[in-house]
């Protein structure tokens, strides 16, 4: 099933089972944190304010699989795609949204096997 979403192939999936079966998580937001793949905010005072950045808090090879299949989504998940777009056009970095890609993936993993049917992208829209 997680086969069906455009960007995730066969080693994925697996991995994608492995981890959702391996720990219980209430809601695909804790599977993302827990990948380190939620934005932090840097402010310190009223003087000191940075750009967001990914919170980094998993496990990195973790990242370093999504990265690919997160292009790939990107330009071929109607989804993922918009999300990308849309974020690039309000100004934000390449980098920035293709990690908002790799979140957005996760999302819809959870979802697909909390619900056991294939991805449909007029369904999640």
């Amino acid at each position: 099933m997680l086969e069906s979403i455009p960007g995730i192939g066969a080693k994925l999936s697996l991995w994608f089972l492995a981890l959702f079966r391996s720990r219980t998580f209430a809601s695909a937001r804790q599977a993302a944190a827990f990948l380190g793949l939620v934005p932090v905010e840097f402010q310190s005072g009223s003087s000191v304010l940075k750009r967001p950045r990914l919170s980094k808090a998993g496990d990195a090879r973790w990242r370093a699989r999504l990265f690919l299949p997160a292009m790939v989504a990107a330009r071929w998940n109607p989804l993922v795609r918009a999300q990308y777009q849309r974020l690039l056009a309000a100004g934000k970095s390449k980098m920035s949204a293709l990690g908002a890609a790799m979140r957005k993936l996760v999302h819809i993993a959870f979802g697909v096997l909390k619900h056991h049917k294939p991805f449909d992208p007029n369904v999640a829209a």
